[in-house]
């Protein structure tokens, strides 16, 4: 007589309705990026209200440059050529965002298999163990491609507004310094510090945990 649960089928539901909607995203990205639709030399709005960092702001678009007024006037941003900035955030960022969505759509794909093995009462079986390693695997792979993406696009970012921004602070003007070389950073400021790493080392951990359970029920089934 075995013990069911309705998790495994409400998890394996879940991350396959979760998988099939990031791979649609990824798919209306790559699209995004074949258009490659570009900002109209007429566009302008503003000036619009919001708040940043919880303190109320200014944001409008008038002749091809952009502003932002935040901190009752104390800071202001003043970039020329926003059009450029637009572009750059599209060709560097979307790539990322596609990196990402295709990342979690291969997650929530493995994620779905490994729930619906679990459902069939298959937990300690050769497949799940290799499954929940290629999850600790790929999650410590991401964390690792991704902080030289997210870099590469705030190198670019950084880069265009060092050379159309100008920043005002309390009535003075100030230019961005220009970046000094590339560097790759992630969580606490070096790769290795992301959340995604050390949660691919536990996944890897808890596979070894598998496989040992895969062993320990193979000799009993000998012994028996």
């Amino acid at each position: 007589m075995t013990n069911t649960s309705w998790l495994p089928t409400f998890l394996r539901w879940l991350f396959t309705v979760l998988a099939i909607f990031t791979a649609l995203g990824a798919l209306i990205l790559c699209l995004c990026l074949m258009i490659d639709p570009s900002l109209p030399p007429d566009t302008h709005f503003g000036p619009l209200a919001l708040h940043i960092m919880g303190q109320p702001a200014t944001v409008a678009l008038r002749d091809s440059t952009f502003t932002l007024s935040a901190l009752h006037g104390g800071l202001g941003l003043r970039v020329e050529q926003a059009g450029g900035l637009i572009e750059t955030l599209k060709h560097y960022g979307l790539p990322v965002l596609i990196l990402n969505a295709l990342f979690f759509a291969v997650l929530f794909d493995l994620l779905r298999r490994l729930f619906r093995n679990v459902g069939r009462g298959e937990s300690f079986t050769q497949q799940t163990v290799r499954l929940v390693q290629i999850i600790g695997v790929s999650l410590i792979v991401f964390s690792l491609v991704s902080a030289f993406a997210d870099s590469w696009f705030h190198h670019a970012i950084f880069s265009y507004l060092a050379q159309h921004a100008e920043v005002s602070i309390s009535g003075t003007s100030l230019h961005l310094p220009q970046p000094h070389g590339f560097r790759i950073s992630g969580g606490h400021g070096f790769p290795f510090g992301s959340s995604a790493f050390f949660t691919g080392l536990l996944v890897l951990a808890l596979s070894e945990v598998f496989r040992q359970g895969l062993v320990l029920k193979h000799e009993n089934d000998l012994t028996v």
